[in-house]
């Protein structure tokens, strides 16, 4: 009767919004650890499916346009947090210096360095790159639908730097890039930085597994073209994944190479957490 259910709650309730169902687009988003986020996504800006996966944009009134491969969230014109923290958070001076970008296909990171006046920034936007939600891998590929749909729907992320693929000192390489990596290693090409933008860390109880060897192999072949005094930055994953991190931290003391580490956590806005660089 309605006094035991009364009972039953202790008089307290508490009414939470509704679930939105059939709607135009998904707007129900798992963060890094499978905690549910619901988007104020108003309207999709793209939608397609290419030969490798299905690339969208959507937007967002508070983060602008967000860049989602797959339905895994990338990088929204909000984040330029991320930008700068995996670019030294401005303690980094850039200018006449060479640096290797891997990744990086939003063009965030190439336009903030070429602000910087470097040498020469190589980007190597690889060919695909692995994620993992609701403990599901995925393979992704990044074609070239990915750098036009970001050239012309995140200009807050990217501005012009990538209206042309190469310019007096930078170049886009739109290949796999261990390949690429493996050549400069062989031609004793180094860099003063390498920033590595690939994929985030894998969340799993050991680092054992094809992600884990994947990204023990760019940490490596990145230690080998990096110069004697040059420093290293990459993304880490969500704070609360403190395992991962602490599996990634392991693999940095195995390294052929002697390295110190620091790491800076910053509050990504499209995230909805707060996010480690290395």
């Amino acid at each position: 009767d309605e006094l035991e259910v009364k009972s039953l709650f202790q008089g307290k309730s508490k009414s939470y919004p509704a679930i939105q169902r059939c709607q135009e687009m998904d707007i129900y988003v798992p963060t890094c650890d499978n905690r549910l986020i619901e988007y104020d996504f108003d309207k999709i800006v793209v939608n397609v499916d290419t030969q490798y996966q299905n690339v969208k944009i959507c937007h967002s009134p508070q983060y602008g346009n967000m860049l989602l491969l797959d339905d895994d969230p990338n990088l929204a014109e909000s984040d330029l947090a991320y930008t700068r923290a995996i670019t030294g958070n401005g303690r980094q001076n850039f200018a006449d210096k060479t640096v290797l970008i891997l990744g990086g296909g939003d063009g965030g990171i190439l336009n903030e360095l070429l602000k910087q006046s470097p040498k020469f920034v190589t980007m190597v936007e690889i060919s695909f790159y692995f994620t993992l939600s609701n403990n599901s891998l995925t393979l992704h590929h990044i074609d070239q639908v990915v750098i036009d749909a970001a050239i012309k729907h995140l200009r807050g992320i990217c501005e012009d730097a990538m209206d042309s693929l190469e310019g007096s000192n930078y170049k886009v390489i739109v290949e796999d890039c261990v390949p690429i990596l493996k050549k400069y290693v062989q031609e004793g090409r180094t860099f003063d930085y390498v920033i590595n933008d690939l994929t985030a860390i894998p969340v799993s109880t050991t680092p054992q597994g094809s992600r884990w060897d994947f990204l023990r192999l760019i940490l490596q072949l990145s230690m080998d073209v990096l110069s004697e005094t040059g420093r290293y930055f990459t993304q880490g994953n969500g704070a609360n994944n403190i395992h991962a991190l602490k599996l990634y931290e392991e693999q940095l003391q195995k390294l052929t190479r002697k390295v110190d580490f620091s790491k800076e956590t910053i509050c990504v806005p499209s995230y909805h957490e707060l996010y480690p660089d290395y």
